[in-house]
């Protein structure tokens, strides 16, 4: 009789905990706390606030610039526990006694009076600033550069642009070199070879950028196998909080994405994707800015999945044969969509040890 009892009451707790876990995940719950590495301001300006990650953490090694891509919230690199890129470069995650000092920028939110913004803006100011900042909080340490999808972009333009700047290494996950490698752009090349490129660039300069609810249905939509099978895989997981955690992460990361600005948009759509510029060797951002990728001389780290759908890994490989005078280093990894290169379980076993790989050969 114990015995049953017993069941019976382990039986109706698991069922209270499922019912909990139902309710924090419906449209009528609060969701899921996820609790945040620390973080100091370094400075705070226009579309560019720095932050050290950590700031009392034991520290050594040159200094790491997370680059955030635009459209996408600097929580990125901080999603939750196990999935904090941050937290493991620090090291405040237990993986190791000391970590690097490392920095995230932000750019706010992006709104129509913002429209005119352009790479331009990000390799000529953002991001030289903040390299030259951190640096200087580091006696003049060259600063390691890791990017996220344009995260890459954007940093591979600015060493080819400023060789002169304190860059120590550049890593990338997830950033294409040749786009017409990847067969989900199929449709959009068509349209910009037989129809032109207005059609492609028109509504982004009428509407001045993608709206934030644009871009998280877009970032939604390139992932349909997750969105049609997610209410299922709630269902199925009500008894593991930790899955249903990392889910929520994930939702609350989509929703508290921002939009890109027309000009932004449009650079990447036409110069980078459909005129493979960066295959070419010259990127056109205006008339009188045209980036000679040739420049690019900093220690590469290319990364990219077989499964991503948004930078496959036959186009983050392109770079391999592109950046020529770049000492250059692929890993191809499998089953990875594009954000759990950065923060997918995973990624703690096989995309970040070869980061901190490539940062360690090129410190100092």
């Amino acid at each position: 009789m114990s015995t049953l009892i017993d069941r019976s009451t382990s039986s109706l707790r698991v069922a209270g905990q499922m019912a909990r876990n139902a309710w924090d995940i419906s449209w009528f719950g609060n969701g899921v706390e996820h609790e945040r590495t620390p973080t100091a301001l370094l400075y705070d300006e226009p579309h560019a606030r720095v932050e050290r990650i950590a700031p009392d953490a034991p520290v050594s090694g040159n200094p790491v610039l997370l680059v955030t891509p635009l459209a996408v919230p600097v929580t990125c690199w901080d999603l939750r526990e196990g999935q904090s890129l941050a937290a493991h470069l620090t090291a405040v995650d237990g993986s190791a006694e000391t970590g690097r000092p490392t920095y995230t920028i932000d750019y706010g939110a992006i709104r129509f009076a913002d429209r005119g913004m352009g790479f331009e803006d990000w390799i000529d100011g953002i991001l030289p600033t903040a390299v030259e900042r951190i640096s200087a909080e580091h006696g003049g340490a060259k600063v390691h550069l890791v990017g996220w999808s344009h995260g890459g972009t954007m940093s591979l333009l600015l060493g080819a642009h400023h060789p002169d700047l304190p860059i120590a290494s550049i890593s990338c996950f997830g950033t294409p070199t040749d786009y017409r490698r990847n067969p989900a752009y199929k449709a959009l090349f068509w349209v910009y070879d037989h129809l032109g490129p207005a059609f492609v660039v028109t509504p982004m300069a009428i509407a001045g950028g993608t709206t934030a609810p644009l871009t998280r249905l877009g970032y939604r939509w390139m992932a349909p196998v997750r969105e049609i099978t997610k209410p299922w895989t709630l269902l199925r997981n009500l008894h593991q909080p930790e899955v249903l955690a990392r889910i929520n992460a994930v939702d609350q990361f989509v929703d508290a994405m921002p939009g890109y600005p027309g000009r932004f948009f449009n650079q990447a759509l036409t110069r980078l994707v459909c005129e493979q510029e960066f295959v070419k060797g010259a990127v056109h951002l205006r008339e009188d800015l045209v980036v000679r990728m040739e420049r690019l001389v900093t220690p590469l780290l290319l990364i990219g999945s077989t499964a991503d759908v948004l930078a496959n890994a036959a186009s983050v490989e392109a770079g391999v044969e592109a950046y020529r005078n770049a000492e250059v280093t692929f890993l191809k990894v499998k089953g990875f969509s594009h954000l759990g290169l950065i923060a997918s379980p995973r990624a703690h076993h096989e995309t970040w040890p070869a980061v901190l790989q490539h940062l360690a050969a090129h410190d100092g």
